[in-house]
């Protein structure tokens, strides 16, 4: 409620339809699932909330499309390379968002980028176990303006 409408509050490692329901209980908009899961997408589509589900194959990533996820977060990426990203988009929807997710850093952001992926989920590249705020903030300012000079924007 104190953001309003510039945050987007959700849960990640959702891999049940109770958690779906538990993350829409408590007012969240998003979830996100670690590998593919027709029935927790299903239900969140069913509960108004966006669902951007795990998948790893050109079969996994079409079925998660075809049952109604927003977008499919390739993972491991480090299992997926940019070259195999481009010869999925080859055959995907151009209209679904792939975001890569794993191993992602500011070397190759660039490479999946510009072989079709839509953005980055990032962990480790941003936050290590003791890591400080100021740490995590800098690891985050970095990765904003590395996308910003990649987006041009």
């Amino acid at each position: 409620k104190r953001f309003g409408d510039d945050v987007i509050v959700g849960a990640g490692t959702v891999t049940t339809v109770d958690d779906v329901i538990t993350v829409a209980n408590s007012g969240g908009q998003i979830v996100v699932t670690p590998y593919a899961r027709r029935d927790v997408v299903k239900k969140a589509k069913e509960l108004g909330l966006a669902a951007v589900s795990g998948a790893l194959t050109p079969t996994e990533i079409a079925e998660m499309h075809d049952c109604g996820a927003d977008a499919v977060k390739v993972f491991p990426a480090e299992m997926v390379s940019p070259m195999m990203i481009r010869a999925m988009r080859a055959v995907l929807p151009k209209s679904l968002p792939l975001i890569p997710v794993g191993g992602i850093n500011i070397e190759n952001m660039a490479d999946y980028l510009n072989a079709g992926a839509n953005g980055f989920g990032l962990g480790s590249a941003l936050y290590r176990k003791g890591d400080s705020a100021v740490i995590v903030a800098e690891n985050v300012a970095t990765f904003v303006r590395r996308m910003k000079e990649l987006s041009g924007s």
